[in-house]
């Protein structure tokens, strides 16, 4: 797993495991104690709406021929165990679990059998939505763009996107449970589509959209993204 952190105010890489904690310039570090930051720094971050089956049933919608796009900030972005803060101007704050693509090589018009040489890996993340002020806006760039609005990691990691289990809870209650395999557009595909569209750079982010049982949070609950083989992501609402 790739990973960065603060120690000592300098923000440094290296690799995580269960087995072993981080191991950063040959030093072998407790994660105890330790900063976690966001494991990269995208310059963009692409998301894509109604992309699981499932969740598009639920909410009586039709599949979507193509990918749905939208754009998120790195101003949004968050760290785990970071706050996420529910903004004055909404009354309705949203979680929205998902798997995130991290891109590794620089791409452009990179056709689905070979996305994969492409891609860095894999973490958890939390397509924060502000739903109130999407229905009004009627567009999703507020609803989405709040500081605080994107929080992913705790770090990267090499899984099999096709058939991953992935959950989220909110104070530790499971709000939605599905697997990767229920995807419209698999990863392949969304990276051809993407970069057909526009340049990835590396450390660019794709959010490959949210399962079904996207649901609400309140100022002061603890919310989770986990996904197989990864690891968990944590945030608290204030």
């Amino acid at each position: 797993m790739i990973v960065r952190f603060l120690k000592d105010g300098i923000v440094r890489g290296g690799s995580y495991s269960k087995e072993n904690g981080i191991i950063s310039g040959g030093e072998e570090l407790k994660l105890e104690g330790l900063f976690i930051l966001p494991p990269c720094q995208p310059s963009k971050i692409v998301c894509v709406g109604l992309n699981y089956t499932k969740h598009a049933e639920e909410l009586k919608m039709p599949l979507p021929e193509e990918p749905i796009l939208f754009l998120k900030p790195p101003s949004a972005i968050l760290a785990p165990e970071g706050h996420i803060i529910y903004p004055s101007a909404s009354s309705q704050v949203d979680y929205e679990g998902e798997l995130a693509v991290v891109i590794g090589k620089r791409c452009k018009s990179v056709i689905a059998a070979e996305a994969e040489q492409y891609i860095m890996g894999y973490t958890c993340f939390n397509d924060v939505t502000a739903r109130d002020l999407q229905r009004k806006d009627g567009q999703w760039t507020r609803a989405k763009s709040f500081d605080t609005f994107a929080p992913f990691g705790p770090w990267i990691g090499k899984i099999d996107p096709s058939s991953a289990d992935i959950q989220t809870r909110v104070n530790g209650r499971v709000v939605q449970k599905s697997n990767t395999s229920d995807l419209i557009f698999d990863v392949p595909k969304l990276v051809e589509f993407i970069s057909s569209v526009m340049t990835l750079e590396p450390g660019d982010v794709i959010a490959t959209g949210t399962p079904p049982g996207v649901g609400q949070l309140q100022r002061g609950d603890s919310v989770e993204v986990e996904i197989e083989e990864i690891g968990t992501l944590r945030n608290f609402v204030v």
